[in-house]
């Protein structure tokens, strides 16, 4: 099987370092060229014709952001955004995310060492996953994103439905996925859960993007925030994974430290988990387009709990890896478009 050709780009030398040391130990890939600017990548991408770019938002001469519109215009490929862990980093990458990239990791630490590892396997993961990316599913998805939607609007049965509860897990491609899916869910829809995978620090420009975006209040989640009708509750990225929990008719959400599951934190395993144990027969799950297996165990736990289950198909998504490891586990009850999957959920609501 051939290696992944991956071409690094950045303007720091140290960062291109880093990045091409962690990525080399991987039998899987190969770094087959660096660039300080987008003018030399230019002339390396047709040089070199890598499979994946690595590509950092903050450059001299062009931004990430131009450069990566001017590629996409002119040959699509997937490019994994490297940002710097601040507010401004994670404004700008939600917009290279809208620009085209297919995956964010965040800038490493260079005078920090804690937690390398990690950092290591999230890039060398993230490069795996981008370069299994269709990227003419994810092009439309771009423009179909930017284009005007109808809202569905609220029904007398959706709203005596208060204790359902909606629980999704998404990875690659799902930024634009769940926008689809949430600009297209009414104000009253019940209370979803969401786990998209991101590092920390963006989570909460997401959550934000999102919240203007659509008619349902969307935020990251804090620490016991109850689960209520009209608001989607976003896991923060970083170090804490977010588990569904109920006192009497109540639920909220318990956000908490703890080590990685399934290769992530926060993991939709981990949620969905919880959401078997303490939602039930109350839960329609949904799987997004995403890289590996997130998620599948926990969903087919819901499924015997009683819990009507969604995958989006292999022909929308950008990578077709959690949906169909849900599927092969028989934990699906409905396999759909992501163009349909809102009407599917408020079907099953």
């Amino acid at each position: 099987m051939a290696k992944i050709r991956v071409l690094i780009v950045d303007d720091s030398a140290v960062v291109r370092n880093i990045l091409s040391e962690a990525l080399s130990r991987d039998p899987d890939i190969e770094v087959v060229g660096t660039a300080a600017d987008p003018f030399i990548a230019r002339e390396k991408i047709v040089q070199l014709k890598p499979d994946v770019i690595t590509l950092d938002v903050e450059m001299p001469r062009m931004d990430g952001i131009t450069f990566l519109r001017k590629l996409m215009a002119a040959k699509p490929m997937p490019v994994v955004m490297v940002s710097a862990l601040t507010q401004a980093g994670a404004d700008t990458t939600l917009a290279a995310l809208d620009a085209g990239a297919v995956e964010i990791v965040a800038k490493p630490q260079i005078d920090q060492r804690v937690g390398v590892r990690e950092i290591e396997m999230e890039v060398v993961d993230k490069v795996k996953a981008a370069a299994k990316a269709n990227m003419g599913v994810y092009a439309k998805q771009i423009l179909r994103s930017t284009q005007n939607v109808t809202v569905a609007k609220a029904s007398s049965s959706m709203i005596k439905t208060t204790d359902k509860i909606i629980a999704i897990g998404s990875s690659t491609g799902g930024t634009e996925a769940l926008k689809e899916v949430l600009m297209r869910l009414p104000t009253d829809t019940p209370g979803m859960l969401i786990v998209q995978h991101m590092p920390a620090g963006f989570t909460k420009a997401f959550s934000d993007r999102l919240n203007g975006l659509c008619p349902m209040q969307i935020q990251e989640a804090k620490n016991g925030d109850g689960v209520i009708p009209g608001r989607a509750l976003i896991a923060p990225g970083g170090d804490s994974h977010m588990m569904l929990r109920r006192s009497g008719a109540k639920y909220y959400v318990e956000v908490k430290q703890g080590p990685l599951v399934m290769r992530h934190r926060p993991s939709v395993e981990v949620l969905f988990q919880s959401v078997a144990k303490y939602g039930g027969a109350n839960v329609i799950g949904v799987m997004l387009t995403g890289m590996g297996n997130d998620g599948s165990t926990g969903m087919l736990e819901m499924k015997k709990a009683g819990s009507f289950n969604i995958a989006q198909d292999e022909a929308s998504c950008v990578v077709f890896g959690m949906p169909k490891e849900a599927i092969k586990l028989g934990a699906v009850d409905k396999v759909v478009s992501l163009e349909t999957i809102p009407q599917t959920i408020l079907n099953a609501v």
